[in-house]
């Protein structure tokens, strides 16, 4: 069945499914980030940090400048792709990370990424040891011993350490562990996250764009969502 909308009444379920009309009154920064699944971690600071912006537009004198960065600081939301999300959430996104660097029917782009992971093999035991022993740690730590480098057309050129860490997280080995004066820590993912069930792929895929299309109230059809970013990989030299 095909439901048609005025344009008035598209921006009204909007507005109101995205926590911006007058009546709406969520208790708290983490009903805030629940209901919207997601808050985009975005340093750049016009103004104020992206998420701290979205926050404030929904509790306004109830939340104070920070008061994002130090959920995230503090694990209370958890980072994964860029975004504060529920820590209960990533139970929705890993059996896509169990299966990422082998599931069947890759694309070209998949196998060449999985290639180079294999490749670096020894790197990323390396920073797995140094993350049982001693993590927390910045990126800046851990040594670079690839014996492939990333190469790309873009200013991830030869960044091995910086793009196999976003890799490990894709496939569930690490995390983000908050950050220290601004710079990012880095733990084992089996510190970080919850200790919940993986839901199904197929499921989890359901949940999420359940609760995505609840938050926003209304979206256009588009591509499933992405672990990774695939605009850097068509980048990637071979």
């Amino acid at each position: 069945m095909v439901h048609e909308l005025s344009r008035r009444d598209a921006r009204r379920i909007a507005v109101r499914a995205q926590l911006l009309d007058a009546d709406a009154e969520p208790d708290g920064l983490f009903e805030v980030a629940r209901h919207l699944t997601m808050l985009q971690l975005d340093r750049t600071t016009a103004v104020a940090p992206s998420a701290e912006l979205v926050a404030w537009s929904r509790l306004g004198d109830r939340c104070s400048l920070g008061d994002v960065e130090h959920a995230v600081d503090h694990l209370e939301l958890v980072e994964l792709n860029g975004m504060a999300r529920p820590p209960e959430d990533i139970a929705l996104y890993r059996a896509d990370m169990a299966r990422w660097i082998d599931k069947p029917n890759q694309t070209e782009w998949e196998e060449d990424v999985r290639d180079w992971m294999a490749a670096n093999e020894a790197c990323r035991q390396d920073i797995l040891a140094m993350l049982r022993s001693d993590g927390p740690l910045p990126a800046g730590e851990f040594p670079d011993t690839t014996v492939v480098p990333w190469r790309s057309s873009g200013w991830n050129n030869d960044r091995n350490v910086g793009m196999l860490l976003d890799l490990m997280v894709a496939r569930g080995d690490v995390a983000s562990a908050g950050r220290d004066n601004g710079v990012r820590l880095w733990d084992l993912a089996s510190r970080i996250y919850r200790d919940d069930p993986a839901v199904p792929s197929d499921e989890a895929r359901v949940i999420r764009d359940q609760r995505r299309l609840a938050a926003l109230g209304i979206a256009r059809s588009k591509a499933p969502e992405r672990g990774f970013a695939r605009t850097e990989q068509r980048r990637r030299r071979r």
